[in-house]
């Protein structure tokens, strides 16, 4: 008969739920290229900050590979700890500490991105925020001035006493002193573990890229929205406001825009969604910079757009196909 589909004797017929079309990716290969590509950043840390960058990017990532695999095992859950995505967690977590943050504090911390801001949502894949910013947003409340401590890469690389100064941020906000290009380019800045080279991180965000990784749209919207709405003010008064390159290069705007605002789980599905979470997140974190009590506002901007990502998923979905056609068919019909 005309339709049937005739299928000859010792071959099944396989009925499963999409997708159909399989690829070789799949966590584990994502999530330890994600760590290929953090290695840039990490060198970078250790070569400025040495053992103090040793150890915090080792307490945090042991911690987050360990908690997971504890919180998994006592809601008797197949454990994921050795997916790479704990470790994701661990390693985003030190980048966003100042080098002289003591173990204790790193410790807690990666419990809490772990455990909190991911696994109480159901794993990876459930949770709404990013667990890394999460457990530093954490920190940031906890110990407000061991997380606000940063010290001199240069004091740090001849092993001296530690001497405490200020960020290239800090400075621009509370001294009116812009820091040299350079420096911010390639290190030798205080800040955080991450914040020591822009142009490490950008190597490891276009390795990504390269790789089918990242979402060019999320970079580019965020990266590009500081620059021209940091630039707006810039025009306006160069003496007081830095300018757009500044703001891109400074503090954790690139780590924020190649490492943490592409986060598949906490990141819009929809293209419209994913230009409004960059640009809102980008302007999120100028309006904090230049307005704000804190000289840095990488992490609060992400965060804030990561609890309207569902909004945004649901508000900009594309139209299916036809379905207008069908509706206005339909509303004709009941007219006739």
């Amino acid at each position: 008969m005309a339709g049937n589909i005739e299928v000859n004797k010792g071959d099944s017929l396989i009925i499963s739920s999409s997708p159909h079309l399989l690829s070789k990716e799949n966590v584990h290969r994502i999530m330890y290229t994600v760590i290929l590509a953090l290695i840039p950043a990490v060198a970078a840390s250790v070569y400025f900050y040495r053992l103090n960058a040793v150890i915090l990017l080792l307490v945090c990532t042991i911690t987050a590979v360990v908690t997971e695999f504890l919180v998994q095992r006592f809601m008797k859950k197949s454990t994921t700890a050795f997916d790479g995505s704990a470790a994701i967690t661990g390693l985003l977590l030190a980048l966003t500490l100042p080098p002289s943050f003591p173990i204790f504090g790193a410790v807690l911390g990666s419990v809490f991105a772990v455990a909190i801001g991911k696994q109480i949502f159901g794993g990876l894949g459930f949770n709404i925020f990013n667990p890394a910013l999460l457990g530093r947003a954490f920190l940031q409340a906890t110990y407000p001035v061991l997380i606000t401590t940063w010290h001199d890469p240069v004091a740090a690389s001849v092993m001296v006493d530690v001497v405490s100064t200020a960020t290239p941020l800090a400075l621009m906000k509370f001294e009116g002193v812009m820091t040299p290009y350079w420096p911010l380019l390639f290190g030798n800045v205080a800040g955080s573990l991450g914040e020591t080279s822009a142009i490490a991180i950008l190597i490891g965000g276009l390795f990504l890229r390269l790789r089918g990784y990242v979402n060019w749209k999320l970079p580019l919207g965020y990266l590009g929205s500081m620059a021209v709405f940091g630039g707006i003010f810039w025009l306006i008064d160069p003496s007081k406001y830095p300018d757009p390159l500044f703001h891109i290069t400074a503090g954790g705007a690139m780590l924020g825009a190649w490492f943490m605002i592409t986060d598949m789980v906490t990141s819009p599905t929809t293209p419209k969604g994913q230009w409004i979470f960059a640009i809102g997140a980008g302007v999120l974190a100028v309006t904090i910079r230049l307005f704000g009590g804190l000289p840095e506002g990488v992490m609060y901007s992400i965060l804030l757009m990561n609890a309207i990502v569902p909004i945004l998923n649901r508000y900009t979905r594309p139209k299916v196909f036809g379905a207008v056609k069908q509706a206005a068919d339909r509303a004709g019909g009941s007219s006739r």
